[in-house]
């Protein structure tokens, strides 16, 4: 059902922000001698941006698969005690962020599963868009299920195709000609590591070399970072890596499509310290706001940001126009999710949970306030709100995001589209709505300049949030109920053939090629 709560209404409750947020963080490491729980555990730390509702560790010891994965941050799910329990060659890692209709335990990975007598462990960060259909059908076949999440989908369709090819590898390769929608997934067994990714690129993943023999997959470059290892090359759109006692081996899964990495990670999900196509997101998101100031200046006594994530981008805005840039606004950085739901008194605080004006900074300035991007426009009001009490005399916000019109389908929890302020605002509404002196976005031609390939067509990205092209075909099923009337999604690429078969058909059509 879409949202019809007014405007001015949405967004006060609970953990409800102004953010986009990102499902998970993946990590993988074949290092034989070496102490791969707690590796694993580090990089866990080193993506715990990307998800704060539940974390797990799996290891492959060359016998069995251990597991140990709870509610909680990485900090809190896992103890040294833990980790010692848990020897092994082989590990993969998941942090999660949760979304409606997927929470819980049995949701939290990485998912185990069993095929004949092998034990697999997967880490999936993404969104299957036909896992509805999927899920249905091997339930028919008398599949059980312990979750309703795609990656269980995932690892029994896997499950599924390995029992009757005899061969891990094929049964991943023909599970990824089954599933539409953007997956960067890692499996272990007790003697090997697999990392693979859907065919137009959408989530991200990394292969990094740990020493002399050993490698690891991870969401992002910083995990790899602290892990010790050094970044090789991203795995392939459609590409399926197997790493074991014989050695690094690729080959491919399905065949590679257009490439659409999701431009957000640019934007705001990535840290800034990681590193894509030979350029840190820091630096992507100082251009960004050079960009932005340009396209949008204003005449003003301070540049401050929204900590952390504006913060790049404040720099760039403010360097551009030659406006000092100063510290506005301080974070808790010790408010992190949590299982406590706050008062109603302290819901009504808002923001204030997280972030604080400092009075002396802005009393009697004309600031401009720099955030990443603007999604439901409750915090950014909040934020407007405290600056003025604090004694600032105007604030002009500006977005170094363009406007997100259109919900995400890949992997980003998005909510339904009424939900997007810019998608039924005016920019004018939007101004007035968040109390602003004024308001301006980065365009998305902007976007692309700032990015590496946006502009010469090198790089192929995923610009559904704000333009409505879908790389991947949405199943109507899938979205008629999120988006606002008149909306309709255009789908770049039509469905594989394959995935619109039964599981038999496509058994039987796979297993002939």
């Amino acid at each position: 059902m879409l949202d019809v709560t007014p405007l001015d209404e949405r967004g006060t409750a609970g953990e409800r922000d102004d953010k986009l947020h990102e499902e998970c963080g993946v990590f993988g490491v074949w290092a034989p001698g070496r102490d791969v729980a707690r590796i694993t555990y580090f990089a866990l730390r080193a993506l715990q941006h990307r998800g704060q509702e539940s974390a797990g560790i799996a290891v492959g010891d060359g016998k069995t698969v251990l597991i140990r994965k709870d509610l909680g941050l990485v900090t809190q799910v896992f103890s040294d005690d833990d980790l010692s329990a848990m020897p092994g060659k082989v590990a993969c890692g998941h942090c999660r962020y949760g979304t409606a209709g997927a929470k819980g335990w049995e949701s939290a990975q990485p998912h185990l599963s069993t095929i004949d007598d092998i034990i697999i462990a997967l880490a999936h960060n993404g969104t299957l868009v036909n896992f509805d259909d999927l899920r249905r059908e091997l339930i028919e076949m008398g599949i059980p299920f312990r979750s309703n999440t795609d990656s269980e989908v995932a690892a029994r369709l896997i499950g599924y195709f390995t029992q009757r090819s005899h061969r891990l590898r094929t049964g991943i390769a023909h599970t990824m000609r089954m599933l539409e929608g953007g997956y960067a997934m890692v499996l272990v067994r007790e003697n090997a590591l697999y990392a693979f990714r859907d065919p137009h690129g959408i989530r991200p993943l990394v292969l990094g070399r740990l020493g002399d023999d050993g490698w690891v997959v991870a969401s992002e470059t910083c995990a790899l970072d602290i892990s010790g290892a050094t970044f090789v090359r991203e795995v392939e759109p459609g590409e399926i890596i197997r790493i074991s006692d014989d050695g690094i081996r690729s080959e491919r899964g399905c065949r590679a499509l257009s490439p659409a990495n999701c431009i957000f990670e640019h934007v705001y999900f990535s840290r800034p310290d990681s590193v894509k196509d030979g350029t840190s997101f820091y630096l992507m998101r100082h251009n960004m706001g050079r960009r932005l100031a340009q396209e949008t200046p204003v005449d003003a006594d301070l540049v401050i940001s929204v900590p952390d994530s504006g913060t790049p981008a404040a720099e760039g805005f403010a360097q551009e126009l030659g406006i000092p840039f100063g510290t506005g606004l301080i974070k808790n950085r010790y408010v992190a999710r949590t299982f406590i739901q706050p008062t109603q008194e302290l819901r009504q605080m808002g923001v204030r949970l997280k972030l604080n004006a400092l009075p002396d900074v802005v009393r009697g300035k004309r600031l401009v306030m720099v955030d990443d991007s603007i999604v439901r426009g409750t915090t950014s009001r909040q934020i407007v709100r405290m600056l003025k009490a604090a004694g600032a005399v105007e604030v002009h916000v500006r977005s170094a995001s363009p406007m997100v019109m259109w919900p995400c389908f890949y992997g980003i929890d998005t909510g339904s589209q009424d939900q997007l302020i810019a998608a039924s605002n005016t920019l004018e509404e939007i101004r007035a709505h968040i109390e602003a002196d004024s308001v301006g976005f980065l365009s998305t031609e902007g976007l692309l300049a700032c990015v590496p390939g946006g502009t010469d067509g090198t790089c192929g990205y995923c610009k559904a949030c704000f333009t409505g092209e879908y790389p991947v075909e949405i199943p109507h099923s899938f979205w008629k109920e999120r988006f606002l009337p008149g909306y309709e999604p255009n789908n770049l690429t039509p469905a594989s053939e394959t995935s619109q078969m039964s599981l038999e058909e496509a058994e039987k059509a796979l297993s002939q090629e």
